[in-house]
């Protein structure tokens, strides 16, 4: 009782506050200890029963339902006749943290679960990582049916097809990454983002140095269209400032042509609390 009171008022202090990735959380009670698979698998898939019966729930998914099919039917407009209708659509998520350990982990995984369901996202073109993972949690990952990455990609997916990123209070520098990657005209609008408000962002951070460090969330923000997701207030620490984010391709296409020559990666040499754990390099 102790330990989930303690996440709870961590979380209150932060509230309204930019706050720092759940990649940067350790672990503490599945490494010191064989994870029980099944009831951690059984409390998940409680906690998406809980979850279905709010409220809130259903105007989740219908933000996530009509920013899909508007991404579809855009695709459908410009796609080969033979791919027409085809949903074929893919999930990447990213820094859920110890959900084994954490409630608002928890509870951020089993929305994904509403929303691959609702979306019929089949679990296994779901992808998952975080460094904060234990063997167990991806184990639990597994019997769910989801797939489990195996290397930190930082944030830097392509995406190839129709592709939700579900991206909960993850650090600045793991979004930033992921518009770097798909930085053009053809990649972005294959995009939704369910995460935080790239506006909510902004609004926290120094102008300057949000210009100078995350210059494609920056860039993105005059472009994309932001849906901003309701939250009751007893959740107010799990889904708080969460948007549905899409990049329309007619907002795209007034951006001059220099915008999308090539992009440079981002290095973050001026950023001294990064928010995200980056992959180990070979020295």
């Amino acid at each position: 009782m102790s330990d989930t009171g303690e996440e709870w008022q961590v979380a209150r202090r932060r509230k309204g506050a930019a706050r720092k990735s759940k990649s940067l959380q350790v672990p503490s009670i599945c490494s010191q200890e064989q994870l029980d698979i099944g009831k951690t698998v059984k409390r998940i898939r409680d906690t998406v029963s809980e979850l279905r019966c709010e409220e809130f729930w259903n105007e989740w998914k219908k933000a996530g339902s009509a920013a899909l099919s508007k991404l579809l039917e855009n695709r459908d407009n410009e796609a080969p006749a033979d791919q027409l209708g085809s949903k074929e659509l893919e999930c990447v998520c990213y820094g859920l943290g110890s959900f084994s350990s954490c409630v608002s982990a928890r509870f951020q995984l089993a929305m994904l679960l509403l929303l691959l369901d609702a979306e019929q996202i089949p679990l296994k073109d779901c992808s998952v990582y975080d460094p904060a993972f234990s063997s167990g949690e991806r184990s639990v990952l597994r019997e769910l049916g989801l797939t489990v990455l195996a290397e930190n990609e930082e944030g830097k997916c392509l995406a190839t097809k129709p592709t939700l990123f579900y991206l909960m209070h993850c650090g600045k520098a793991l979004y930033n990454n992921l518009l770097w990657k798909n930085w053009s005209v053809q990649r972005l609008p294959l995009m939704i983002i369910i995460g935080n408000s790239f506006n909510g962002m902004m609004d926290r951070t120094l102008e300057r140095e949000f210009k100078r460090d995350y210059s494609y969330i920056t860039q993105a923000v005059s472009v994309c269209e932001e849906r901003q997701l309701p939250c009751p207030s007893r959740l107010i620490d799990v889904f708080s400032d969460t948007a549905v984010i899409t990049f329309p391709t007619g907002s795209l296409n007034r951006l001059p042509q220099s915008t999308w020559a090539e992009p440079p990666e981002p290095q973050y040499q001026h950023c001294s609390d990064l928010e995200i754990i980056q992959r180990e390099t070979q020295s």
